[in-house]
C-alpha cells in the first residue's frame, strides 16, 4: 500500500549524470515507492532512455524545467492560504484530515497552482493522485478519499473555517459537486471509475 500523502522536491540536477537542468529543458520524473516511502528521480532526456523499464516506478511523467522562484521572507502575520494549509496538514500525517487535504488539492488545481500528472489505483482499491507544483516543481502525492455527495458540503465548510472563515464567492455555481471523468495532463484517461473527481467552489484567500 502506498503512503497516503507526501511532498517530494524536484531536483535541479539530473539524478543520473548530475548535469544541472537549464531553464525550459525537458526532463522526466519517476516516483518510486519503497520501504522508506516515496523517492523521486529527475532525469534529462538522454539519461531517461531505458530508465522507466529499469526502475519500474510507481508513477512517471514528462515535464519542462523552470528555474524555481526565490522564496519570499516569511511573514509571521500572514493569514493561512490553501497552499500553506495543505502543506501543514500533509506534514501532520493525520488520517482524519484526508477529506480536507483532498479538497485543498482540488482548489489548488483549479487555481492552476497544481497540475495533475497521474492517478494510481493500488491493489486494495485505494486511489492516489500525483500532482506537480507549477512553480516549484514539487510532487504532491494525495489520497483520494472518494467523497460521497452528502459529505462534500460539510468538508467544504471545515475548509472555509480553517482558512479563517473565508466565504465562497457569491454566484459561483461550481459550489455544488460535479462528478465526471477527468483526464490527466497527458490526455490519457485512467481506468474506469479511477478518474472521478470532486469539483469544488473557490474560496477567497
Amino acid at each position: 500500500m502506498a503512503q497516503d500523502w507526501d511532498i517530494r522536491p524536484r531536483s535541479i540536477l539530473c539524478s543520473e549524470c548530475e548535469k544541472a537542468f537549464e531553464n525550459n529543458e525537458t526532463y522526466y520524473s519517476a516516483l518510486i515507492h519503497g520501504a522508506e516511502g516515496y523517492q523521486r528521480g529527475d532525469f534529462c532526456v538522454g539519461c531517461w532512455v531505458g530508465k522507466e523499464a529499469e526502475l519500474q516506478p510507481y508513477s512517471a511523467w514528462k515535464g519542462t524545467f523552470a528555474i524555481p522562484p526565490e522564496k519570499p521572507n516569511a511573514d509571521p502575520l500572514k493569514k493561512e492560504t490553501a497552499e500553506s494549509l495543505l502543506r501543514r496538514l500533509i506534514e501532520d500525517e493525520n488520517d482524519e484530515n484526508a477529506p480536507i487535504i483532498y479538497i485543498l488539492t482540488i482548489m489548488l488545481e483549479r487555481k492552476k497552482t497544481l497540475v495533475e500528472k497521474d492517478v494510481k489505483i493500488d491493489e486494495d482499491g485505494t486511489m492516489h493522485r500525483v500532482y506537480e507544483h507549477r512553480q516549484t516543481g514539487e510532487t504532491f502525492i494525495v489520497l483520494d478519499p472518494q467523497l460521497r455527495l452528502d459529505k462534500l458540503e460539510s468538508v467544504q465548510i471545515r475548509v472555509a473555517d480553517m482558512l479563517g472563515g473565508a466565504e465562497k464567492k457569491a454566484g459561483d455555481e461550481s459550489q455544488t459537486l460535479e462528478v465526471g471523468e477527468q483526464e490527466t495532463e497527458a490526455g490519457e484517461q485512467t481506468s474506469e471509475g479511477g478518474s472521478q473527481k470532486a469539483e469544488v467552489g473557490d474560496y477567497d484567500e
